[in-house]
């Protein structure tokens, strides 16, 4: 990369979808979830990775 190359831009909205996914896959190892509330998080982290980009 050159010195005049703009650096990659890191959006408030890339920080927030981190943060969204993050927390989602900290209660998804949460102790105690029932079948179905570990099924609508998966889904959830699914979809935020897909708006991210990365699915």
């Amino acid at each position: 990369m050159q010195k005049n190359d703009p650096a990659p831009r890191y959006t408030c909205n890339q920080y927030r979808e981190e943060m969204i996914l993050l927390g989602l896959q900290k209660r998804l190892a949460s102790p105690g979830l029932t079948a179905e509330e570990r099924e609508s998080l998966l889904k959830e982290i699914e979809r935020v990775e897909q708006e991210m980009g990365m699915g």
